[in-house]
């Protein structure tokens, strides 16, 4: 399956502070705020969502193509990624402009702050996908992460034009969007992404209820953080899948990410919903052990070993042509290899 995700390439910023932020805020003062964080860590690392997106899909043996705008100093990632399966090929170089930047700051509870810079983003929406899809000779799905909001809206556009499938993923890129332009990235997505706090964002941004963004779409998957993720299908009873549990958080930044190419990359596959959303938990569960956003490495052994421990045996079996599917390092996929996982 052809696979083109759109959005950012960055770099992380990344830097933890051992107390927490709701200890700092005056409640008072708020019309005042003014705040400083001394932090104990900083780590700087590759991310941005579609270049995340599409480490893991590369890890999972998948070849996604990469549509984002960089700067030149964005070499040494490129490499990165080619390096683990993705195809680089349709980036585009902006002269003069620095690769995007994010800098995020995390407290005691997991909770963050951070911001973003776009730098050579903002030329993303000169990029044709018409190009991309004669380049690789077509495309099955597109994958509309968040991006510069003009590149999010052509894209959008050039999909439907073109009949093109495609996965909504807006994030909180709505913001400073209209309503008309909100709702046109979602009408009519195969699949739309959000976690929690985002689908409150969407509705107030569509002014749709839930029900009707339902409708409008063809399955909505909501992260629940530890809760794991709910998938939804109008008409059709929603469920949960739980995360998988007992996981040692190194770093929240990535892993709903990493949840989009577990998922899709099973969905590619042949998987029903409930394998899809357990391979995404399962692979998330890697990247939150992970300090940055493409440093996790999965095996088969680890991945299954997870999926039997947190959704048991048959949850396996159904696994398996998803994984025999993939490169992977690690065990093989036979039989007595499967049933040994751990």
């Amino acid at each position: 399956m052809r696979i083109a995700v759109t959005g950012t390439i960055a770099t992380d910023h990344l830097m933890y502070f051992p107390g927490r932020f709701a200890d700092q805020l005056l409640p008072d003062r708020l019309h005042a705020l003014s705040l400083s964080f001394l932090v104990d860590r900083l780590e700087m690392r590759r991310g941005g969502g579609a270049a995340n997106i599409a480490y893991g899909m590369g890890r999972l043996g998948l070849t996604p193509t990469l549509v984002a705008a960089v700067g030149t100093d964005c070499a040494d990632h490129r490499i990165w990624l080619k390096q683990h399966g993705v195809d680089i090929d349709s980036l585009l170089v902006v002269p003069g402009e620095p690769t995007a930047r994010f800098v995020c700051t995390t407290d005691a509870d997991q909770h963050r702050i951070g911001a973003f810079y776009p730098g050579a983003m903002r030329a993303a929406c000169t990029i044709s996908l018409q190009g991309v899809a004669e380049r690789v000779g077509g495309i099955d799905l597109v994958v509309i992460s968040p991006d510069d909001s003009a590149a999010m809206l052509r894209h959008t556009e050039e999909c439907r034009t073109w009949g093109l499938p495609f996965a909504a993923d807006p994030s909180r890129r709505t913001a400073g969007m209209n309503r008309q332009d909100v709702q046109f990235l979602l009408d009519g997505a195969r699949y739309l992404f959000t976690n929690e706090y985002e689908a409150a964002v969407l509705q107030e941004s569509t002014g749709w209820s839930a029900l009707r963004i339902l409708e409008r779409v063809g399955v909505r998957f909501t992260t629940l953080g530890a809760a794991g993720v709910l998938v939804e299908r109008a008409g059709q009873e929603p469920f949960v899948v739980p995360a998988v549990p007992d996981v040692s958080v190194a770093d929240p930044t990535g892993a709903g990410d990493a949840l989009r190419a577990g998922l899709l990359c099973a969905l590619a596959r042949g998987a029903s919903l409930r394998t899809a959303a357990q391979l995404g938990c399962a692979l998330a569960s890697l990247a939150l052990e992970s300090v940055g956003t493409q440093e996790y490495a999965p095996t088969v052994r680890s991945l299954a070993g997870r999926i039997r421990g947190a959704y048991g045996e048959e949850a396996l079996a159904a696994a398996a042509p998803v994984l025999a599917g993939s490169s992977l390092a690690g065990t093989s996929l036979t039989g007595t290899s499967l049933a040994g996982a751990s």
